[in-house]
């Protein structure tokens, strides 16, 4: 498979997106940690979640 002249451009291009992608996804998925340790501190500490009150 030949990329032609532009090959080295084609390349980085490829590979600058896959980073960023993956940058991304590592960035979500330690906010997500962060965000579940953050809501458990709150429940230990009393308080609860508004969709989880009971009923009046």
């Amino acid at each position: 498979m030949s990329l032609g002249p532009h090959a080295a451009f084609i390349v980085a291009a490829y590979a600058v997106a896959a980073l960023v992608v993956t940058v991304l996804v590592a960035w979500i998925v330690a906010d997500y940690r962060i965000q579940k340790q953050r809501l458990a501190n709150l429940e230990a500490h009393g308080i609860t979640r508004r969709s989880t009150r009971p009923e009046r």
